[in-house]
């Protein structure tokens, strides 16, 4: 039996890892899978929200750099003028797109939010409305992530849940 739960859906630009680093700051956790990870409140604390940067299926972290470095490198580098396609990181160059797909954003704790209120609330905190937003089947695309051994896209399964061609 499977569970829908609510979430919101960003894809991946320089913009948006920019208005993330400006309104949420550095990341709670940073994961060896390329995962970042935040937790707010809504301005009505009615829920927390947590906050996830997908990365990007088969995502392999650059050369050299730690998982706890990765956030923080590409802001610097992207503040400095780097271009989204070339990022400087370790011992090589790659684009944002290689690191991640997209935002999501949903209820931490299982609070029970429609759709329209989370995102709402989504865009009240970090100030750019979602490309999406329903309910989708997390622990269906998590299952399908690991029987993938991590090369589908996260992004790309919610994506399509959401009615969105990825």
């Amino acid at each position: 039996m499977s569970s829908a739960s609510p979430a919101a859906v960003w894809p991946i630009s320089a913009p948006l890892v920019l208005t993330l680093d400006d309104r949420l700051g550095l990341p709670l956790d940073g994961y060896v899978n390329g995962t970042q990870t935040w937790l707010t409140d809504d301005e009505a604390d009615t829920a927390t929200l947590e906050w996830r940067l997908h990365p990007v299926g088969a995502y392999t972290p650059p050369r050299g750099v730690s998982h706890h470095d990765l956030w923080e490198l590409v802001t610097t580098a992207l503040r400095a003028g780097a271009s989204p396609d070339a990022l400087p990181l370790g011992a090589e160059h790659r684009s944002l797109t290689s690191l991640w797909d997209g935002l999501e954003c949903f209820p931490a704790y299982g609070e029970d939010l429609e759709p329209a209120v989370l995102a709402g609330a989504a865009r009240a905190v970090l100030g750019v409305a979602p490309a999406a937003a329903g309910l989708v089947d997390h622990e269906r695309a998590g299952e399908e992530w690991t029987r993938s051994h991590g090369t589908r896209s996260l992004m790309g399964m919610l994506l399509e849940e959401l009615g969105h061609a990825p």
